[in-house]
């Protein structure tokens, strides 16, 4: 047992550790979007899949000493792949989705050690049953589980914070060769084995041993799903419309693999009598909630009821699973048809939805599909429910499903309402939303990333041209546009468009260059606001990541460079490392700025601001605006200018109230290869 349960420890564990650290490689490619990490899970759940189709494969079709030797070669080829580090070749030369590339450069770069990996946990437990009569293999399951959180855990708090992307990438591989001996000698092991059944007859369905039925088979998959779905569709709602904290992503997977363990490890942990009452309120919370609108609800209570919802729906979900599992000689088809599910799951979120939806249906559509899965086991499969309960009790519980399929429909609905728009692609959804009427002075037009304000316009036309929100003139950068000379054209780079709303600042002759990596922000910010049309200055937009865009481009020779993008309320990591500021400076004169917006909720990015100052030899100017309480048109902003010395004596009173950052040196420099978020939580 020490054997099969090291190498399924190390399996699961190596299983879920590369999936942050392949992500985290290619993130600074694909614009630092949260969406690279949802791309990344839709490809790790089809390679389990594809992993559990092997293994049941090769349990069915060859004698145990072809498995061995099959395996045993599988194993061996896996290592030419190491170590697992993307080729730059991968990077995008353009505009576009970016999902094919993503999973084509996962498959090429982990694929094979990923799948192998994925089929050690049905795989050994299926020698492990047949090499051992009475044992209880569905416990490695949970074992696998454990390790998995263990590994999800452990990641952002004493991996990421010590090893560069290219030591970790290292790392796992050697560990990768470890795990290939361990499981070769297991294989192997299993062959020493009693060639004896195991576990006594069982009398629920698929549990005698005989062939599971298609219907079986099928709600094996459907119950899988539906947790997949709401676990993706959570974790989006909670990132998206609630608070763009990082690493909240991490609670909603954690209480779905909690939940995998508990049922598999400790079955008596569900009972219906128990879990299906507390269902109800749950689905009904969540679904409250999410019509109640995101952006207007407390954050840690909000968290806190879908963070429960969800390990209340998963525990359902995987209860049954645990308790509709088959006799182990049905193992491996069952575990296909549970990780079917699960990539079933991740695909309509992952590729399906954006790709179909204008907004986020897929919170809605899982909650219906879980309560529709419960009442249907209710009904057909717990037997004490439907020989006792009158015929009354059966109509109210098929009213109260009725009722709540079409509260869930109103939810959809009403969260569309108000809107002028909704769009959605890979980089998230955007919504315009009008507030006030339009002869009040307050009254504004809004570009929303979620529950973040990417930019808004006044509509009271005496103010319709002025630069308001994080960009009004006593903000820093407000104050770097105030110091370029009259009548001198000026030419400015700036990565991140929302609605424009820096073109107010253009006067004749000037160039202003807009960096933009999502489509639907153009089309938004020249159809739905007027900044673009109504500056007199030339205007350019590029489409693509504004790193990657610049590196391709000769120097730009900008006289002023500003770093606005935002990735919801946070700037992706790739555009505040030392090579993104060594491609900025590159397109500065010598006497440019570059401005940088670093006004987060969540993050203090001072001290990347100090690191990378001082490491190219330039003053960084902090400039934190607080508005007065009776200003209806700017926001609450932190910019940070960096300017060689030099031009610090000529930068005027207005630029030089700004503070100098100085650090004591002991804050580590940012750079592709290493970062922590962690040290800079507030």
């Amino acid at each position: 047992m020490g054997l099969y349960a090291a190498t399924i420890f190390l399996s699961a564990f190596l299983l879920f550790q590369v999936q942050p650290i392949i992500a985290r490689s290619i993130l600074p490619w694909f614009g630092g979007s949260s969406a690279v990490w949802s791309t990344c899970m839709l490809f790790f759940q089809v390679a389990l899949l594809l992993g559990y189709a092997y293994a049941h494969w090769l349990q069915g079709r060859f004698r145990a000493r072809q498995q061995a030797l099959g395996h045993t070669a599988a194993l061996a080829a896996s290592l030419a792949a190491l170590p697992i580090l993307p080729s730059p070749a991968w990077k995008p030369t353009g505009p576009g989705n970016p999902s094919l590339a993503i999973l084509g450069l996962l498959a090429v770069t982990v694929g094979l050690p990923y799948l192998l990996l994925s089929t050690t946990t049905p795989l050994l437990q299926a020698w492990y049953a047949r090499a051992h009569r009475g044992g209880l293999p569905y416990r490695l399951y949970a074992l696998s589980n454990l390790a998995s959180m263990l590994a999800l855990l452990t990641y952002p708090v004493l991996v990421e914070p010590y090893l560069t992307t290219r030591m970790q990438a290292q790392t796992w591989s050697a560990s990768y060769a470890v795990f290939v001996l361990l499981c070769a000698a297991t294989a192997w092991s299993a062959l020493r084995g009693r060639a004896e059944e195991c576990a006594a007859a069982d009398p629920r369905p698929g549990n005698d041993g005989t062939e599971p039925a298609a219907g079986l088979r099928f709600l094996w998959m459907a119950l899988a799903a539906c947790a997949s779905v709401l676990l993706l569709a959570v974790t989006t709602f909670l990132t998206q419309d609630v608070a763009a904290v990082p690493f909240l992503w991490i609670l909603p997977l954690s209480v779905y693999l909690l939940s995998f363990i508990l049922c598999f490890e400790a079955p008596q942990s569900y009972t219906r009598i128990v879990w299906l009452p507390l269902l109800a309120p749950a689905l009904a919370a969540m679904a409250y909630l999410s019509w109640s609108g995101g952006e207007k609800l407390r954050i840690v209570p909000t968290i806190a009821v879908f963070v429960v919802g969800l390990f209340t729906c998963c525990m359902v979900c995987h209860g049954e699973l645990a308790r509709l599992k088959p006799h182990p000689r049905h193992l491996t088809a069952f575990y296909l048809m549970v990780a079917l599910g699960g990539a079933l799951g991740g695909v309509f979120v992952g590729l399906v939805a954006p790709n179909l939806f204008n907004a986020y249906y897929e919170l809605p559509l899982g909650l219906g599909l879980c309560a529709v899965l419960a009442v249907w086991m209710l009904m057909r499969h717990a037997p004490e429910f439907a020989r006792r309960a009158p015929a009354g009790a059966r109509t109210v519980v098929a009213a109260a499903l009725a009722g709540y399929l079409v509260f869930l429909g109103v939810v959809v609905r009403d969260n569309l309402h108000g809107y002028r728009t909704v769009a959605r692609n890979f980089y998230g959804q955007l919504r315009v939303e009008d507030e006030g009427d339009p002869g009040d002075e307050t009254a504004c037009r809004k570009l929303l990333h979620g529950v973040i304000n990417h930019g808004q316009q006044m509509r009271y036309e005496p103010y319709r041209r002025m630069p308001v929100s994080y960009f009004c003139p006593s903000s820093g950068i407000g104050r770097a546009m105030a110091w370029r000379r009259n009548g001198v054209p000026t030419r400015v780079g700036i990565l991140g468009l929302g609605c424009g709303t820096l073109a107010a600042y253009g006067r004749p002759g000037d160039t202003f260059r807009f960096y933009e990596i999502n489509p639907l922000v153009p089309r938004l910010a020249q159809t739905e606001f007027t900044y673009l049309r109504d500056t007199p200055a030339h205007t350019e937009v590029v489409l693509g990541d504004g790193r990657l865009a610049l590196e391709r481009e000769a120097s730009q020779q900008f006289d002023l460079l500003v770093m606005d993008a935002f990735s919801g309320d946070s700037v992706p990591v790739h555009l505040i490392t030392r090579e993104a500021f060594r491609t900025y400076f590159r397109h500065l004169r010598p006497s440019g700025i570059l401005a940088v917006n670093i006004s987060n909720k969540y993050l203090d990015l001072r001290p990347v601001m100090e690191r990378a100052a001082a490491h190219f030899g330039k003053l960084a100017l902090l400039y934190e605006f607080t508005p007065g309480d009776e200003d209806e048109l700017c926001f609450a902003c932190s910019w940070v200018l960096l300017v060689d010395p030099s031009v610090y004596p000529a930068l005027g009173p207005k630029l030089r109230e700004g503070k100098v950052l100085r650090g004591d040196g002991r804050f580590r420099m940012w750079t592709d290869d290493y970062s922590n978020l962690y040290r800079l939580l507030k």
